[in-house]
């Protein structure tokens, strides 16, 4: 199985599908995003964004969530949706 990448603004998303379920997501988040508080906060705000959309997947898939410097301050919703909406283009799902 190959697995998708997708880059967006603030946020690099990696999708790979896999043979059994759950669906599960690994979240990233680099000292350059900003503090502890802060790179918490950031991976709070994608766990929570990621749950449902994990939960509507056509098809089990592991998902890693890279926030990049910019995260803090943009828009993540709009983000981590285009960016797995690209994976499962890429993917053929």
């Amino acid at each position: 199985m190959r697995g998708a990448k997708a880059n967006r603004e603030a946020i690099v998303v990696y999708a790979r599908p896999k043979a059994e379920p759950p669906s599960r997501a690994g979240f990233v988040v680099s000292k350059k995003v900003g503090n502890a508080v802060e790179r918490n906060r950031v991976k709070r705000r994608l766990r929570h964004l990621a749950a449902p959309i994990l939960a509507a997947s056509p098809v089990p898939v592991d998902i890693v969530v890279r926030a990049l410097p910019g995260a803090l301050k943009s828009d993540l919703d709009a983000q981590l949706a285009s960016g797995v909406d690209a994976c499962y283009r890429k993917l053929g799902i």
